[in-house]
């Protein structure tokens, strides 16, 4: 699994929030945050010394130039991004703080990116040199269109030899006007898959089945024994693991099944929460990473799990940590637990 660059293949949002811990209009101000989950990932990549590429779509205007500006900013390869009528998606973020959870307001209806047919993408010429293609279950929510495109970006993917990341980000908001559609859509990405970011919930969706054991870490297997049982593509699951609070101090952990076993990587305290947006992304982006290096499946998950816990220290979508930024957690002033 050494070397080749990473294809993300995804919608790039505007993200509009208050300044500080405010609620939304509390003050007559937003912050412009540019993100979206594959984007994220991309970003993450880059900055811990990978080739990552995007592919997507962006209205021709200013705020669809500054995107493609601002995913350059952090070197990320965005020639397979074109412009196209629409707009650009919107969301909006009110902070958690205390006892209160971070809300997430959608606005992303008539996107440059949702209304993209699905056959507007060439993926021979976009897969070109990838090692990694890396979709979420976010594209197919958008609409039917969207739908079929990741399936063809995934479909593909195995064609070529290229290996499939899904990330299942179900968001039941987005998929509030096809509910029924989710289940079918998601096995068939998860068909195409050898390496799925997804929980027990996310699989009970998929599979249509149940996984409600009073440890979490047996309902995870459980859903990981039935998961490898109906995708024989499928070799690795992997997912974050939380505990305590909502916004405030918590343990974050990660869980890692393959075929043959089950691996729970260290615990670490996050005693502060800056941002937690875009943690399951800078997860993907850390755990891809170790891949590409040829790291142990241990290693990789380590190395995903410090990438999301760095993310909670940063402010704004994009993970930033870089490759010394996961090594400095070895250093004893950390407060990991094992």
């Amino acid at each position: 699994m050494n070397g080749g660059s990473v294809v993300c293949f995804g919608e790039m949002l505007i993200r509009l929030s208050p300044p500080g811990q405010e609620l939304l209009l509390q003050l007559p101000a937003l912050r412009v945050i540019y993100g979206g989950a594959e984007a994220n990932v991309a970003v993450g990549l880059s900055r811990l010394g990978r080739r990552a590429r995007m592919v997507s779509v962006v209205p021709d205007n200013d705020l669809g130039r500054a995107a493609l500006g601002e995913l350059r900013r952090w070197g990320v390869d965005v020639s397979g991004v074109r412009f196209g009528p629409g707009r650009m998606g919107l969301y909006f973020v009110t902070p958690g703080a205390g006892l209160r959870s971070t809300d997430v307001l959608y606005d992303r209806a008539g996107s440059a990116f949702s209304r993209a047919a699905p056959n507007a993408y060439d993926w021979e010429l976009e897969l070109d040199g990838a090692a990694w293609l890396h979709l979420s279950g976010i594209t197919p929510a958008l609409g039917a269109a969207g739908a079929e495109a990741c399936l063809a970006a995934a479909r593909a993917a195995r064609a070529r030899g290229v290996k499939v990341c899904f990330d299942g980000n179900y968001r039941a908001d987005l998929w509030a006007d096809r509910p029924g559609e989710a289940p079918a859509i998601l096995r068939e990405l998860l068909a195409c898959a050898d390496l799925a970011l997804v929980t027990e919930r996310d699989l009970a969706l998929a599979l249509e089945r149940e996984f409600t054991r009073e440890d979490e870490l047996l309902s995870r297997a459980d859903a990981a024994a039935a998961a490898f049982e109906a995708f024989p593509n499928l070799q690795r699951i992997a997912a974050l693991l939380r505990s305590g609070g909502r916004a405030g101090p918590h343990q974050l952990s990660a869980t890692m099944a393959t075929r043959e076993r089950s691996i729970v990587a260290e615990t670490l305290s996050l005693p502060v929460i800056v941002d937690r947006i875009g943690a399951g992304d800078a997860f993907a982006a850390g755990l891809l990473h170790g891949f590409l290096d040829g790291q142990t499946d241990e290693t990789a998950l380590a190395c995903g799990l410090r990438s999301a816990a760095h993310k909670h220290g940063v402010a704004g979508d994009f993970p930033m940590a870089t490759a010394a930024d996961l090594a400095a957690f070895d250093e004893p002033w950390m407060d990991i637990r094992r």
